[in-house]
């Protein structure tokens, strides 16, 4: 059995999808998935679906919730139910199972290591399969809870840090032409991150394209200083001066 949480939820157990209807039990399940193989007290499964206003019976309504996700997920997995019960509350066992954002953790770590140690190649790998678990949004709709809005903001974070490691392995591997359209697009939907500004110019430069990278300066200067009053960081002044300087920014020997 597998659950995938970077998207929406869901349970997968071969060709068979299975899915909460019931969004309570959802984020509650959500919950329980986020934190596998550690214990979810009652306190932080209230918190999690009613935040600070749980109903008079919500232990209660908890334990039935309960019920039907252990019914379901047995239903998932041959009769056995990951869900135990350990004091205060629930956990969720994974035993054989897996958790796709397990696999995009150590993925994640691969790559980094492999940069460090200048396997450009393998790093450029690694981080694409991390980023192919993607499905879309952490969890969907499933924000609010503490539980669910910490691991999506660690999620999202580590996936752009992905992104950028994966893209610079790519210009050192000299793949700058085909980086300069997913860059553009990355700029639009992330304008405050500098490193993908940079990346950009550096691509343009790279693909002949001076004027272009330039005038990409030019426009995340105006930005930074129109959003928050502030010049772009070195690194991007530095690459500005040597692209005016058409100093030659060459792909390393070592790629």
């Amino acid at each position: 059995m597998r659950f995938e949480i970077l998207g929406s939820l869901r349970i997968t157990d071969g060709k068979d999808v299975f899915t909460v209807t019931a969004p309570k039990m959802e984020s509650l399940l959500a919950a329980m998935v986020v934190r596998a193989d550690d214990v979810v007290s009652m306190d932080q499964m209230c918190t999690e679906i009613w935040g600070d206003e749980p109903p008079r019976r919500a232990v209660a309504t908890l334990h039935v919730y309960i019920s039907q996700l252990r019914k379901l997920l047995g239903r998932a997995d041959q009769g056995h139910s990951p869900i135990v019960t350990r004091f205060p509350g629930y956990v969720l066992e994974l035993g054989h199972g897996t958790l796709d954002a397990h696999e995009f953790q150590r993925l994640a770590r691969q790559g980094r290591a492999a940069f460090r140690a200048g396997r450009y190649q393998e790093a450029s790998v690694a981080c694409g399969r991390a980023l192919a678990l993607w499905r879309g949004t952490v969890l969907g709709e499933l924000r609010g809870g503490p539980i669910v809005d910490e691991f999506a903001t660690w999620a999202e974070e580590t996936r752009l840090e992905c992104v950028e490691l994966g893209n610079e392995a790519d210009l050192t591997l000299g793949r700058h032409r085909e980086l300069v359209g997913p860059l553009y697009a990355l700029v639009n939907k992330h304008p405050l991150i500098e490193a993908f500004h940079r990346q950009l110019m550096l691509a343009l430069y790279r693909s002949d394209r001076r004027a272009d990278a330039l005038q990409a300066f030019q426009h995340v200067r105006s930005l930074l200083d129109r959003e928050l009053g502030i010049t772009p960081c070195r690194p991007l002044h530095e690459l500005h001066q040597q692209i005016l300087a058409d100093e030659e920014l060459r792909v390393p020997a070592a790629a």
